[in-house]
């Protein structure tokens, strides 16, 4: 929340941008109770406190300044981590455009079904710019990957901005990022509250745990896991794991071997959220034999009915309080887990979890 804080008062600063009272309520307000007779302010008049904020200039996470000069209302996600964040920010109304492969996220058609009805811009790998331009879009919004389409894109007088979320900082750098540039400052404060303070009651349940040791492989490959660099083990952590991959330095998946799996021997294998195979594959692996994990059979995938949580999205909190059900259900019960999943999804993407 402080970083959140940080980012956009130091944009303010640095721009002289009026829209500072679009972030939280001041100190001065915040400590006098208004009196009971004052009415809440009408939609119209937060719609014109929203407006004020603009024009406004960020730093996207190419380190690119993007002016904004109004409250967009027609906004392209060229990427699923932004498209699930639009979501929640509550801007679904405003997106004219969406990323490829758009049926293949359950968290679409729990929340917000009509965006399956966007044309789609195609991904990364292919990304439709002549598609995209056509859709007037007022924001795009791309990954950093596509700075090359970025630069053209802005060369139409289209506000382009790339993130970047590969970690828990990254992340919070990216709600912050995309929050202004859409005006909606209150409800990303309202979601970093929500994991902050998650993350805050793990860190608590786990101060005294003994913590097991994970594995945690890759979604292509059981022979592919995640270093201490990476988002993922951040989320062992949390949950009151230790990854046994931790001695490794690299800032995306590692390949090892079964031979390195049986040294580390963990006490449980997680599998991603997407993994191609399944926690069956593992058990009955020979090669695996003789891991604590596969003998006690505790190996276990992370759920993938709404969204991967071991990737950096908004809800990648989820991963965590999962995880610890998983390792500690002393602590962390089943139950206490999903009303913490049902309370989420319930508030910034407003269904009920887990879906019937």
């Amino acid at each position: 929340m402080k970083r959140l804080a940080s980012f956009v008062l130091a944009a303010a600063m640095a721009l002289s941008v009026v829209g500072c009272t679009a972030a939280a309520p001041s100190e001065s307000t915040a400590a006098t109770p208004a009196p009971a007779t004052t009415e809440a302010a009408a939609p119209e008049e937060t719609a014109e406190a929203q407006a004020a904020a603009f024009p406004v200039t960020v730093t996207d996470q190419a380190g690119r300044e993007v002016t904004i000069e109004a409250e967009p209302q027609r906004i392209v996600s060229g990427y699923y981590i932004s498209t699930s964040l639009l979501i929640a920010l509550g801007q679904t109304d405003k997106m004219v455009g969406i990323e490829a492969k758009a049926d293949t996220r359950p968290i679409y058609s729990l929340s917000a079904p009509e965006l399956l009805e966007l044309p789609n811009v195609g991904s990364a790998k292919e990304f439709d710019l002549e598609g995209c331009a056509a859709l007037e879009p007022d924001l795009v919004i791309l990954p950093l990957k596509l700075k090359d389409a970025a630069e053209t894109l802005s060369g139409l007088g289209i506000p382009v901005i790339l993130i970047n979320p590969e970690d828990q900082e990254l992340l919070e750098e990216t709600i912050a990022l995309v929050s202004t540039a859409t005006g909606s400052a209150e409800a990303a404060d309202e979601l970093l509250a929500f994991s902050d303070d998650q993350a805050a009651q793990l860190e608590t349940l786990m101060a005294d745990v003994e913590r097991p040791t994970v594995y945690l492989a890759g979604n292509s490959d059981l022979l592919s896991t995640a270093g201490d660099a990476m988002y993922q083990s951040d989320m062992i952590r949390l949950a009151g794991g230790e990854n046994v991959a931790a001695e490794l330095t690299d800032t995306y998946w590692v390949d090892v071997d079964y031979e390195q799996i049986l040294a580390w021997d963990p006490e449980y294998i997680i599998l991603a959220s997407d993994a191609s195979y399944t926690c069956e594959d593992v058990l009955n692996d020979e090669a695996l034999a003789s891991c604590t994990a596969v003998v006690n059979g505790n190996v276990y995938q992370i759920p993938s009915d709404s969204e991967s949580w071991d990737i950096p999205v908004p809800s990648g909190i989820l991963g965590s309080v999962w995880l610890a059900s998983v390792l500690h259900p002393d602590v962390m019960s089943t139950e206490d887990a999903t009303a913490v999943m049902s309370n989420y999804y319930d508030t910034f993407y407003h269904f009920t979890y887990p879906a019937a």
